[in-house]
Order: C-alpha cells, then structure tokens, then sequence
C-alpha cells in the first residue's frame, strides 16, 4: 500500500532536503537560513506558460533581493533540460534564469510539498508558491492549475505584507498594499477597549481599528 504523505500547511516548518538545481548541489534548510525564500514549480521547461512565468520571477530578481529573498524554482526534468532551457530562453529574450531551478526527476521534493496533485496530472507539478519566513516556517500557500499563470504582483503584494505584518504586529485589510492603513488587532479586556476609544485610531468598530504605519 503505498504510504500517503501529508502536505505541508501554512506554519508547518518547510521539509528540508537536498537536491540538484542549475546552481548546484544545495540544502534547501541552508538556502533558507536567514532569508525569506519564494519556492515555486513548474509543470515542465520548454513550455510556453512557464516561459513567461520564469522569465517574471527573473525580471522582478532586485525586487526580491531588495526583500530579503531568495527564488528557487522546480520541475520534474533532468538537470541537463533545465540547463539548455534556461539557455535558449536567454539566446531568445536575452532574459537569464540566475536563480535556482530544482531537477527532480525523481518527484521527490514535488511529492514532498504537494506539488503533484493527480486530478491534474501523475507526472507534472502544478504551479505551487510557497513563501517561507527566515525561521524556515511555511506562511503563505498558493497553487495555480497548469492551464493558469502565477499573477506576479499578488506574489510579491503578499510578501511584502507578510514581512510589514511581521515588523509592525499588524494585520492587513482587503487588498491591502504598501501605504495603506493596517489593521490593529481587537481588544480583549474592557479597560483595553476604553482605552481604544480614547486613541486616535481610525474607528470602523470596536473590534475593527486601522492605523497608518506613515
């Protein structure tokens, strides 16, 4: 009977492993170590919608650093077709892959983080999006089908939040982005409350206040 694994969910500390990528030999857990990392799959190279997909994530690489974050890519391919992929695309468009793309022909990271979900396909990943924090914890899922890309400025309106929410102890509103008020978290004794009434804060409800970070 074959041994079903289960998914990692938002919280859970983000499966370590080792693996092959067009940079060479890395351990994710140290890849991650002191930085935010967006992981992202593919369904396979040499195809359109991941093209212009890659391509994003390469055209936004400043974006990114200037975060704190590190991209690593992954499909089920050889080393050897990621390699001359990320070079035709690059003969092409003049648009390089410098990040790290997984060879996991073996399915294994893919099987480790959900990516391959069988009503879509056995031998192919989804486009799954895993933002994990510093700490090596998972804090944001996303998985788009095959036929769907990625909306690239959603990925990075989220990590961005995430870190703002992380610094400020803050939540954030419906589609919320940098600039806008955030949400002060509910109070939860009366003196608390009475003393929410007094601020400044701008008041929807009791338990609905938002501030500018400005």
């Amino acid at each position: 009977m074959e041994q079903i694994t289960m998914m990692p969910r938002i919280g859970d500390n983000a499966p370590d492993f080792e693996a092959i990528t067009t940079i060479g030999k890395l351990t994710f857990s140290e890849y991650n170590k002191g930085n935010w990392v967006v992981l992202f799959s593919h369904p396979a190279d040499f195809t359109p919608v991941c093209t212009t997909e890659m391509s994003g994530f390469a055209k936004e690489m400043k974006f990114f650093g200037d975060h704190n974050t590190k991209l690593i890519g992954l499909s089920i391919d050889s080393i050897h077709s990621h390699i001359a992929w990320v070079n035709a695309v690059y003969e092409k468009t003049g648009v390089l892959f410098e990040f790290p793309i997984i060879a996991d022909i073996d399915m294994r990271v893919a099987k480790l983080y959900g990516m391959l979900q069988p009503g879509e396909s056995e031998t192919a990943a989804v486009r799954a999006v895993f933002i994990i924090d510093p700490k090596g914890k998972i804090r944001l899922i996303m998985y788009y089908p095959m036929n769907v890309g990625r909306n690239m400025e959603e990925i990075k309106r989220t990590l961005v939040a995430l870190q703002t929410s992380d610094e400020n102890k803050c939540a954030m509103p419906l589609d919320w982005k940098p600039g806008d008020k955030v949400i002060v978290g509910a109070p939860k004794t009366l003196e608390a409350l009475a003393e929410r009434k007094k601020s400044n804060l701008e008041m929807v409800d009791w338990y609905l206040a938002k501030k500018s970070l400005a």
